[in-house]
């Protein structure tokens, strides 16, 4: 059955979205294991570069409605978490 009306328009407002969010949350992901990347070489400078880009990513995405803004925080804390477990 082929949409019509206001359900078509809804179904291209909604694939739009879809595609844009996915786009968002594969630039999240990447900046997640950039952070884990740096932790993992004991690398203090680059893994609080990385958090402060990830941070940012992510508040935009949250702010968008892609994440919900406690998951957001949730994911920030515990890499901040991780990040400041290095030696200094």
């Amino acid at each position: 059955m082929i949409a019509k009306g206001s359900a078509a328009k809804r179904h291209r407002q909604s694939e739009r979205r879809r595609i844009s969010n996915k786009s968002v949350r594969s630039r999240v992901r990447t900046s997640t294991k950039n952070v884990l990347a740096a932790v993992e070489s004991q690398d203090r400078s680059a893994a609080d570069t990385a958090l402060r880009e990830f941070s940012k990513l992510i508040d935009t995405a949250a702010g968008k409605g892609v994440y919900h803004p406690n998951t957001a925080a949730r994911k920030k804390s515990r890499l901040a978490q991780r990040v400041n477990r290095l030696p200094a």
